[in-house]
């Protein structure tokens, strides 16, 4: 997430309540999570395993919970809880904004583009030219549409992240200020939920197709003409590369990458990053030619055990 325009460190450290080092006067630009920072962001940090990681990132502002040695170019905002005040800076820089109708007036809507009745679209939404989106959809504030797209009735684009810290009293949500930014030529079938970034964008990329029932996650990037079949659940934080396809019901744990040209057949658990061109099936998915042989010689263990005896 960009903020509309630069902020000093002690403006910021204003806003939080929090000390830091480093010039008053650096500048910060944004603030995201560690897998897309960039130089001027803010990242927080609140576990000493992931110090070095954050500390060593793209991230020019380390919000953290212990003071350390500050590398060169960078500064700190010292808090005893990062994530509320990353949680706080969210907040102040994309507040809630309540919708007054249920076409916000601050959206914009490309020509040749039919809505159907019954459709939510918030505040500052872009949908371009020549889309048809289907009856009972619901599009979240700064969701970006390109031409062409069409939504079936009953997908929400732009809920939540499923993200939560664990508290002795229950879970802290880490509140989400990003986007879901949709290509030219997309499909996306009825039902389907598409969740915003945590601070960055969740993406789906020109002419992929989505069917029913398909849940993605925050962050999550979908590559180019990719097919993806009926529910399907995709965790935050995947990278799917261009002209994957993906069969009914697979599941994937966050944080991978399917390589270009993949398929995951139906059922399949991916639970690590995948090989371009490569065939995948089962659970915990490998393979499908490994997998084949390991249940061929699986087949064979009745008549090895009757020769034991």
């Amino acid at each position: 997430m960009k903020f509309p325009q630069e902020h000093s460190l002690q403006q910021i450290a204003t806003i939080i309540d929090a000390e830091y080092i480093g010039d008053a006067n650096f500048p910060v630009t944004g603030m995201n999570e560690i897998h897309v920072v960039t130089p001027g962001d803010i990242v927080f940090v609140d576990h000493p395993k992931y110090y070095d990681k954050a500390l060593n990132s793209a991230a020019t502002v380390i919000l953290i919970n212990k003071k350390v040695a500050c590398p060169e170019g960078k500064a700190l905002l010292i808090s005893e809880d990062p994530f509320s005040d990353f949680n706080k800076l969210t907040q102040y820089f994309k507040p809630f904004k309540k919708a007054d109708k249920s076409i916000s007036e601050s959206a914009q809507i490309g020509k040749g583009t039919h809505i159907q009745p019954n459709t939510f679209i918030g505040n500052n939404v872009r949908i371009g030219s020549n889309c048809l989106i289907h009856s009972n959809v619901s599009i979240y504030d700064n969701t970006i549409i390109g031409n062409n797209v069409i939504i079936h009735s009953g997908t929400v684009l732009g809920g939540d992240a499923f993200y939560y810290k664990t508290r002795p009293q229950g879970f802290d949500k880490l509140r989400s200020g990003g986007r879901v930014v949709v290509e030219d030529n997309v499909e996306i079938g009825a039902n389907c939920t598409i969740d915003k970034g945590v601070t960055g964008d969740t993406t789906i990329k020109e002419g992929t197709k989505l069917d029913n029932l398909i849940q993605v996650g925050h962050d999550t990037v979908i590559g180019k003409r990719c097919l993806i079949a009926s529910q399907v659940g995709i965790a935050g934080a995947v990278i799917i590369e261009d002209e994957v396809t993906v069969w009914g019901q697979v599941g994937m744990r966050s944080g991978i990458t399917v390589e270009k040209g993949g398929v995951l057949m139906g059922q399949a658990g991916i639970t690590k990053s995948t090989k371009a061109n490569k065939v995948y099936t089962g659970n915990p998915a490998m393979e499908a030619r490994a997998k084949l042989k390991e249940l061929a010689l699986l087949k064979q263990l009745p008549k090895l055990l009757e020769k034991l005896k």
